[in-house]
């Protein structure tokens, strides 16, 4: 059975999407993140979820639980660029560094559009409108909708992104999410039951305020592994940008417990051309493999747009993109 209610999660306004033996948790108000996907039968809970008395410090900085979506994504050089002759000055709030850092729809409401069940299916339609009156505007001055449709099946949680340019001008397509994912997500499992493999291409290199060079520095051997066989979430500190290089027309991360013999499937679709990944200093619990449109501090890099992702909405255009995330018994 599929069903949509809205009850609280630890306090917060939330909307609950069940499916067979999935459970989902999507908060429209702390930035329209989905904060939790379970298996309730295996007791899995894939996503790092936010615990009961985390929520205070969630709420004022929700980035490192569920699905966050950055807009734009990531670091910004001393919070400014310019783009198709027009100045962007965002604020400088990563210290450490003098950037900007994520963006700004990430801890803000968003509204629920539509919700219900289709079948076997339950769904959630979040949506922002940005106009000349919205606070994003004064940072990011383009009129546009952006919608997130969550759904869930016997199949898992799909995720579909639609952006559309509603003024005259063209803007910027910058996008990512700081998905987190558990490892361990099996409640009897360990972090040493758990390997991962992503469909890296080639590593950017990061000077010391983590902003690309344009320059791309070789692989580690363990990095080979990431990207063809499979190693630990957590075989050392990561805080490192790829390119995505599609593998057998996909374009995803695999998370396999060895123990329970099982992998999460995150594909994220082909219209992400980098990854970043994060993994906390390499502490085992979770870690952040991320889907990003574009190279980090992309308009910047003296580089082909192709190449950096970097990509234009005309009036009225839209851009989507669907991504899933779902299990297979190994």
């Amino acid at each position: 059975m599929a069903a949509v209610h809205e009850k609280s999660f630890h306090g917060e306004k939330a909307v609950w999407l069940t499916a067979g033996r999935y459970e989902a948790v999507v908060l429209p108000h702390i930035g329209a993140n989905l904060v939790a996907f379970r298996d309730n039968s295996a007791g899995y809970r894939f996503l790092h979820e936010p615990a009961p008395e985390e929520m205070e410090a969630f709420r004022k900085n929700p980035m490192i639980h569920g699905i966050p979506v950055l807009f734009p994504p990531n670091r910004y050089e001393d919070g400014r660029f310019e783009w198709n002759g027009r100045q962007y000055i965002f604020p400088v709030n990563e210290e450490s560094t003098g950037n900007h850092l994520h963006g700004f729809l990430y801890n803000i409401p968003w509204m629920v559009e539509e919700q219900g069940v289709n079948r076997s299916e339950s769904f959630v339609v979040l949506r922002l409108d940005v106009t000349e009156e919205h606070p994003v505007y004064r940072f990011f001055p383009h009129l546009f909708t952006f919608k997130l449709r969550y759904m869930l099946s016997e199949d898992g949680l799909q995720q579909q992104v639609m952006i559309r340019n509603n003024g005259e001008e063209p803007m910027p397509c910058l996008l990512a999410f700081h998905t987190a994912v558990n490892a361990p997500f099996a409640s009897g499992s360990a972090a040493a039951d758990y390997s991962f493999r992503m469909t890296i291409g080639e590593r950017w290199e990061l000077n010391e305020r983590m902003l690309p060079t344009g320059q791309h520095v070789p692989l580690t051997a363990d990095e080979e592994r990431m990207r063809v066989a499979g190693i630990s979430p957590f075989f050392e500190p990561m805080d490192n940008h790829y390119t995505a290089q599609p593998d057998n027309g996909r374009n995803r991360m695999e998370l396999t417990d060895a123990r329970e013999g099982v992998t999460l499937v995150y594909d994220v679709g082909t219209s992400y051309k980098q990854w970043m990944i994060w993994n906390n200093g390499a502490t085992e619990g979770f870690f952040c493999p991320e889907p990003q449109v574009n190279l980090v501090n992309a308009p910047n890099v003296q580089l082909p747009s192709e190449k950096k992702g970097l990509f234009s909405l005309e009036r009225g255009e839209i851009w989507e993109e669907t991504s899933r995330l779902y299990c297979i018994k190994r």
